[in-house]
């Protein structure tokens, strides 16, 4: 498996979504933890997350396309996904290099191999 095309050589570069995937971020320690959930139901493999070291600490989970619509995030969960009244831009660093603030939480392993938007709700809610 090769590194996804979507993922510039070197820096960073901002994908619109709703071509390679869509995502949803959580800021902060939470968006870190649920990332963390989400590797140990996933057996390390949860997909492609990047996050961010400065501001709101942003962390964005990689979905296919399509996947974000009609479902209830919680609040402080922010869909990206792009449509006919709203385009949303999701910063995906190289994977190495400097990217800083940008990083990968969790490296993408193939093109088509993205979070997984059921198993990510249900890390969202570990007590449920």
């Amino acid at each position: 498996m090769g590194v996804p095309d979507w993922v510039p050589s070197t820096g960073i570069q901002l994908r619109k979504a709703g071509v390679q995937f869509d995502a949803i971020r959580v800021d902060g320690d939470e968006g870190r933890a649920v990332a963390d959930r989400l590797a140990w139901m996933t057996g390390g493999r949860p997909g492609p997350v990047v996050e961010e070291a400065s501001g709101s600490r942003a962390v964005y989970f990689l979905v296919p396309v399509g996947a974000t619509e009609r479902r209830f995030w919680p609040p402080g969960v922010i869909s990206l996904a792009s449509g006919p009244s709203c385009v949303a831009f999701i910063p995906v660093p190289a994977l190495n290099g400097q990217t800083w603030p940008l990083t990968w939480r969790y490296r993408p392993t193939g093109r088509d191999h993205l979070v997984h938007a059921l198993l990510l709700k249900a890390a969202l809610h570990p007590e449920e």
